[in-house]
């Protein structure tokens, strides 16, 4: 490779095989520390578009693949591949502009779900955003986006109006419902397989709800299948505008004496309340105060900030672990979920770890296919976040995971393409789609890149 022709060619840095700052470079920014044995030939720091075609046109004219990296967060990290050069677009940092009186926003790809919040809520405004508050916007809103509020906002993609792109021909695109829109449907739910690379998004935004109200329960590890049926039985008959997950994680110190005998592990259970007054909130949460099991410890309706919420969000997910992840999607009952795994959970190596399902609310769940990649619908998602600190623990940890995700693989129906391991298990990718869905996709990458310019999810591992 010509790496002189190919930083002559580009504004930001370059970063080549054997130099100084070389591993730097490719693992400095990834989330997930457990880092593959996996080493492009050359790295492109771009600072801006310009950079952006032109290192795909280098590739492209040399024969070289391209991959790109966003944030860094997705767990199995497919922007590190054997060979080719990686584009690193962490210099993409912007909020370009918000106009609050028409609901729209546009946004460069490196902002974080945190950020976008803070930028929007003072002006009593907000965007569907994920959970995790340091995850980006870019690999986030290819994969779809799992947001806050789902079931009245709906996931990320949908409030995404339009992209700026580079293609594989190295061109610089606007992408929409109305132009380029093999690239506009394929970018809202390919993730790491999208055949371009996103410098823009064109957001709509939504009013901020005036009275966001969030309510906690404690519960004994060894009650959480019988609360996870119950919550599956009045999920339908609770306002979509609650957000409802159940827990399992290592207890508060308040309560760590009466989770002493499951090693610490007891069930949590949230929900959040999105909602225009004080009282629709805590009437929406109401139904939560009348559990089967009379819980350790509870609070009802307290007001919750975006902040809070990321707060909370962010403890569960802490920066720095080594890390494994599945999260599926199932439309079996959560308590039959949590029973299948409730012998395993008290043997988790890591206390660090999480297992979460997220409960889908109101009537109308599964959600409707939409006109775009993002594909996968159902009652329940989740699955293990097996998270650990040190290498010596690999062996442990893994293992564990491969147990919980063995036994519950019976009752999946899918797979959300940003949280689960498709380096290791290729064959879960198809899985994240609908069938008319993949189809549709792979044939728009042989139009669109039948050179094979950008890895797929394939190669490259």
């Amino acid at each position: 490779m010509n790496i002189v022709g190919l930083r002559d060619a580009c504004k930001g840095e370059v970063f080549a095989a054997g130099d100084a700052q070389f591993i730097e470079a490719i693992h400095g920014n990834l989330w997930n520390r457990l880092i593959p044995d996996r080493a492009p030939q050359a790295v492109v720091r771009a600072v801006d578009e310009d950079d952006v075609v032109a290192a795909v046109r280098f590739a492209r004219a040399s024969g070289l693949k391209v991959v790109v990296r966003g944030g860094g967060h997705n767990w199995c990290q497919p922007s590190l591949r054997h060979g080719g050069i990686l584009i690193d677009l962490s210099n993409f940092t912007k909020i370009i502009s918000i106009d609050a009186d028409n609901l729209k926003a546009v946004i460069q790809p490196i902002i974080s779900n945190r950020d976008i919040q803070k930028a929007l809520n003072p002006l009593g405004l907000a965007f569907p955003t994920g959970h995790c508050p340091q995850v980006k916007a870019s690999g986030y809103l290819l994969g779809g986006g799992m947001a806050w509020n789902p079931t009245v906002w709906g996931s990320g993609a949908e409030s995404v109006e339009a992209i700026e792109l580079v293609t594989a021909q190295g061109d610089l695109i606007k992408a929409s419902a109305t132009e380029n829109t093999d690239f506009f449907w394929a970018a809202r739910g390919a993730g790491s397989g999208f055949f371009g690379i996103v410098t823009k998004y064109f957001l709509k935004l939504h009013r901020l709800p005036e009275a966001m109200h969030g309510s906690t329960y404690y519960y004994r590890l060894e009650d959480a299948p019988a609360i996870g049926t119950w919550l599956g039985t009045i999920a339908p008959s609770l306002s979509p505008a609650v957000e409802l997950s159940l827990f399992v994680v290592q207890a508060p110190p308040e309560l760590r004496g009466q989770a002493a005998a499951r090693d610490g592990w007891l069930c949590m259970v949230t929900a959040t309340a999105f909602e225009q007054t004080p009282h629709a909130a805590e009437a929406a949460l109401q139904a939560l105060e009348h559990a089967p099991i009379p819980p350790l410890s509870s609070s009802f309706a307290t007001p919750v900030t975006f902040e809070q919420l990321f707060d909370a969000s962010g403890s569960f997910w802490p920066e720095g672990a080594r890390s494994r992840v599945e999260a599926t999607y199932s439309d079996h009952s959560p308590g039959e979920l949590v029973q299948a795994i409730l012998h395993l959970l008290p043997s988790a190596p890591s206390a660090t770890s999480v297992f979460l399902l997220t409960i889908f609310c109101g009537p109308n769940v599964p959600a409707a296919q939409k006109d775009m990649a993002y594909s996968v619908s159902s009652k329940v998602y989740g699955g293990p976040w097996t998270m650990w600190w040190k290498a010596e623990d690999d062996d442990a940890n893994t293992e564990w995971h491969r147990r919980i995700t063995t036994t519950l693989r019976p009752f999946n129906t899918g797979y959300y393409i940003g949280e689960t391991n498709t380096v290791e298990q290729p064959s879960n990718i198809p899985q994240a789609f609908t069938p008319e869905k993949w189809e549709r996709l792979c044939a728009l990458r042989d139009k669109h890149d039948p050179d094979r310019v950008f890895f797929d999810y394939y190669d490259g591992f």
